[in-house]
């Protein structure tokens, strides 16, 4: 009997999609393209948006409700109508990229449908409960435990850092878990352009110092470790690309910190700017520790920018011996940007990027994945058996 080498259609299931813009939707987009490359086709099913009108027909929206908090997310309602299933009728692989309600529609649509179940783990849920109307701990704990149910009825987990295969052991989970990390579009990085409009747009008009994060403006990002810092640094900048409930209390912050004449909110820009501004700019901070890879280091790796982050287990493995590392302390981060932002670019960064980061890479490795999962439902064997001697597929 012949098996396909890979499917020739993916069925992408995630709570999160544009309009919205941060990592995960990054990351989903760069699997389409490059799974696209490759002859693959991905049709996505994400919430309804107010106003949000998809010219690409490989875009399926479901039906949605504002959340009960500020916040820009949608709630998914649990139905998969005839005219959708029937617009992923075509899959042979169903992959989700979250444990909530459309990752649990696309459980049951592979489930129903007899198809092999990938769950990409972008996000710790658990950074993520001061928003739950209830407790944090509780909250905390009802994620882990949602975290854990959900990963436990796929056939393969994928997490882009060694580090979260641990968390994920840590937790309970039992189902092989393959280590992936998200792709960037390296050359595009690489290839950004230093000029003076781009320096404005971070809030210099002369030959100020600009360090650089890009970030959703939000509690878990830490943004107020960066302010904190740069309060440290004369005659220094921070500029923070991007946007968030936290903006006004951060602004508030460097106010109160004296330095609210060098901190610079951009806003949300569209994506396609920011290779011109890590080009533009001379160290980038990035004080989250609640990452689970962070494709903003990433980038700035292949921009070849002084980089000064926050030491987790997480930002060690994803920096690759490039950056400075610190504690989560903002006289630490101080003693760090000031070196960093007077040094020249990075030499071996760019390429450390493109062996790790690159599009080809994560393309390769995904289909591995979903060609283990295919091969052995079509054997009846183990999917961790398939890989003697890893569980990652590396």
């Amino acid at each position: 009997m012949d098996t396909p080498v890979h499917p020739t259609e993916v069925a992408c299931f995630t709570e999160c999609y544009r309009p919205i813009i941060n990592g995960v939707v990054a990351s989903i987009d760069g699997l389409r393209a490059g799974l696209i490359d490759v002859g693959v086709g991905m049709t996505i099913v994400a919430p309804h948006f107010p106003r949000e009108r998809d010219d690409d027909r490989a875009i399926v929206r479901l039906p949605s409700l504002p959340l009960p908090t500020a916040t820009g997310y949608r709630l998914c309602l649990p139905y998969v109508s005839r005219a959708v299933r029937a617009r992923i009728a075509r899959a042979s692989i169903v992959h989700v990229h979250s444990p909530f309600v459309t990752g649990w529609l696309g459980a049951n649509f592979a489930r129903r449908s007899h198809l092999p179940l990938v769950f990409t783990y972008h996000t710790r849920i658990d950074e993520y409960a001061h928003y739950a109307p209830f407790e944090p701990r509780v909250a905390r704990a009802a994620m882990t435990a949602l975290t854990r149910a959900f990963a436990n009825r796929t056939d393969t987990v994928i997490v882009p850092t060694r580090a979260m295969q641990q968390r994920l052991r840590d937790i309970g989970v039992r189902v092989p878990i393959a280590v992936v990390p998200s792709s960037i579009d390296v050359a595009r990085f690489a290839g950004g352009r230093r000029s003076n409009e781009a320096r404005a747009t971070l809030g210099a008009h002369d030959d100020a110092r600009i360090v650089l994060t890009v970030s959703r403006i939000a509690k878990e990002k830490h943004l107020e470790l960066a302010i904190d810092a740069i309060a440290r640094v004369p005659h220094v900048r921070l500029a923070i690309v991007g946007d968030g409930p936290d903006r006004a209390a951060l602004e508030a912050r460097a106010t109160a910190r004296g330095a609210r004449d060098r901190v610079h909110f951009t806003g949300a820009l569209e994506p396609a700017a920011l290779p011109d501004l890590y080009a533009s700019s001379d160290a980038f901070v990035f004080p989250s520790a609640t990452e689970t890879q962070g494709l903003v280091l990433a980038e700035a790796l292949a921009a070849g920018l002084p980089i000064v982050a926050v030491d987790t287990p997480v930002n060690r493995e994803v920096l690759g011996g490039f950056g400075r590392l610190v504690p989560p302390d903002p006289q630490a981060v101080a003693d760090a940007l000031g070196p960093a932002v007077m040094g020249p670019r990075v030499a071996g960064a760019v390429e450390s990027a493109r062996l790790r980061f690159g599009r080809p890479r994560q393309i390769e490795a995904v289909l591995d994945v979903y060609k283990a999962i295919s091969l052995c439902r079509t054997f009846g064997t183990l999917v961790r058996d398939y890989a003697p001697g890893s569980e990652s597929y590396r």
